[in-house]
């Protein structure tokens, strides 16, 4: 599905490039598309001229300022840094002091701060090489959603051949990557969504699907060896009572609304772990290359294929974001850099 076309932008002037910016927390009307100066990489950075990016939940968190606990690091009235954007996929611009592994041309994808722009700026061992097989609106939607279900279900939920894996939001972002990495480990995978997205999940790899709206997952009677909640509603008694008697129960995220703190559900797995038999993981995604180059080589042999469900532009990202937290995206949606419009 190609972005529609709208006529070409002006030539942004030498110097200064246009990316999304927020000012304050809040809906999506906070951000705005601006001009801002060009940065430059220093010492074990790379600059980017970016081409696509990923949009997901934690860019939706740090936009809204929710939960309240992450204000502190953030920024209490204000984020400190208004740069917006994490995933990315682009082409290398100019390499800062001591970059060896990487020159001016490169194809690459990763994590970087502030990738709904233009230009972006990114640690050198926070991006690697594109896989062939990718486009970059393919790779750039990868890495912040890639790396949660790999290091979910292979790191927090040690998912070992054989063995029933339950997704609890598998038609989103980390849920379509999750069910194909727990496909790669050899699990036997359920997916629970909603009617409309039942296909999409089957599309990636699922063995079964649980449609919500019609079945409780909780009440069908089966047992996982691991569980992997993305959904971010489910009580944790729901949780544990589809988990085996020493299964492991992993939760990824906070809570999608409702609840200020966030994280009560993590901070009550960690209390009841000592006392059950039952594994409760709490666990947040790192950036290691090594973890994106174990996601590159799953996709170049074809068992790992993000899923572009949506399109937009720069100017687009308020309505990206709003498509979002509604629940009307497929897989991930990309911000394409360069095109004007969407599909």
């Amino acid at each position: 599905m190609e972005p529609t076309g709208r006529a070409a932008a002006a030539p942004t002037r030498a110097g200064v490039m246009k990316a999304v910016v927020q000012e304050g927390y809040g809906p999506p009307e906070v951000l705005r598309l601006a001009e801002v100066p060009r940065p430059s990489p220093g010492k074990g950075e790379v600059l980017l001229r970016v081409r696509a990016a990923g949009v997901d939940r934690g860019i939706w968190h740090l936009m809204a300022g929710l939960p309240y606990v992450v204000r502190p690091v953030l920024g209490l009235r204000r984020p400190r840094n208004p740069a917006v954007g994490q995933d990315v996929a682009g082409t290398v611009e100019d390499a800062g002091p001591g970059v060896t592994a990487f020159a001016p041309g490169d194809e690459v994808w990763g994590v970087a701060s502030g990738s709904f722009a233009e230009y972006a700026v990114a640690r050198a061992d926070r991006i690697c090489r594109k896989p062939a097989r990718l486009g970059f609106e393919e790779a750039g939607v990868l890495a912040v959603s890639g790396l949660t279900a790999l290091q979910g279900l292979r790191d927090a939920g040690r998912v070992r051949p054989g063995q029933h894996v339950l997704v609890v939001g598998a038609s989103g972002g980390v849920g379509t990557y999750a069910v194909q990495v727990a496909k790669a480990l050899g699990a036997e995978v359920t997916g629970v969504c909603s009617t409309a997205k039942a296909d999409l999940v089957r599309a990636v790899g699922a063995d079964h699907v649980v449609d919500y709206t019609r079945t409780d997952f909780a009440a069908a009677g089966r047992r996982y060896d691991v569980v992997l909640d993305i959904g971010g509603s489910s009580r944790l008694s729901r949780l544990r009572a589809v988990l085996a008697p020493r299964g492991t129960l992993v939760i990824a995220g906070g809570e999608d609304a409702g609840d200020w703190l966030g994280l009560r559900r993590q901070f009550a797995a960690l209390a009841l772990a000592p006392f059950v038999r039952q594994r409760l993981a709490v666990f947040v995604a790192k950036t290691r290359r090594a973890d994106l180059e174990a996601l590159a080589d799953l996709v170049e042999a074809g068992r790992l294929t993000p899923v572009v469900g949506a399109r937009f532009a720069l100017a687009d990202v308020p309505e990206a974001l709003r498509l979002l937290a509604a629940g009307g995206v497929r897989g991930k949606a990309a911000v394409v850099v360069g095109e004007e419009g969407r599909a």
